[in-house]
């Protein structure tokens, strides 16, 4: 009987040790995952101009909310570049546009870096900021697009970007605020109310 008990014993202690294991393990994983969020910052990020010969420091706009487009030439919504150049005009002092080109849906931005800066500013007029065109999803995403579509990085949700002209807004901060699908204009007041 003593033998029963003592293997009873054993066997309760060994699980318990387990468990606490187990538990430890899986506290070990969130902490890592929380310091991962907390280290990563929107601020620390930066890209390459349209033209190749700049770098974008994100920690240049500290103090104005960024609205983050991932744009194309070709696409139903590229009329959407007037909205963002009036947005980029009417709001300027308090928000920075930025347009991400990207040939990923479509094929509707295939162009060179030149013909599509030139696109844009014949067409629309752009005078906001425009990156070098770059996947924002995929194997290739670039660390810009993989802050804003990660919660794990971002702290707020995981987004995926299903076509042209998704939009993002990053506060004062650099705290991810808002995401937009395409239907949604730069000059809607779901934006602009968040402006203001």
């Amino acid at each position: 009987m003593k033998k029963i008990i003592l293997l009873s014993s054993l066997a309760l202690a060994s699980l318990v040790s387990f468990r606490c294991a187990d538990d430890a393990k899986n506290s070990t994983e969130k902490t890592i995952t929380m310091e991962t969020a907390v280290s990563t910052n929107f601020y620390d990020l930066s890209i390459q101009s349209l033209d190749g010969k700049s770098t974008i420091n994100f920690a240049d706009f500290k103090g104005k909310k960024v609205l983050c487009v991932n744009t194309a030439s070709e696409c139903g919504y590229t009329y959407q570049y007037e909205g963002l150049e009036e947005l980029n005009k009417k709001y300027g002092d308090k928000v920075v546009v930025i347009g991400f080109p990207c040939n990923q849906f479509g094929g509707q931005e295939p162009g060179a870096p030149e013909e599509i800066e030139t696109f844009c500013k014949k067409n629309y007029g752009v005078d906001f900021t425009l990156t070098e065109k770059i996947d924002v999803k995929g194997d290739n995403q670039h660390p810009v697009y993989q802050w804003l579509t990660q919660k794990s990085m971002n702290g707020v949700d995981d987004y995926k970007i299903k076509w042209n002209f998704n939009k993002f807004l990053i506060d004062e901060n650099g705290k991810l605020v808002a995401y937009f699908e395409s239907g949604v204009k730069p000059m809607d007041e779901q934006i602009t109310s968040l402006l203001k």
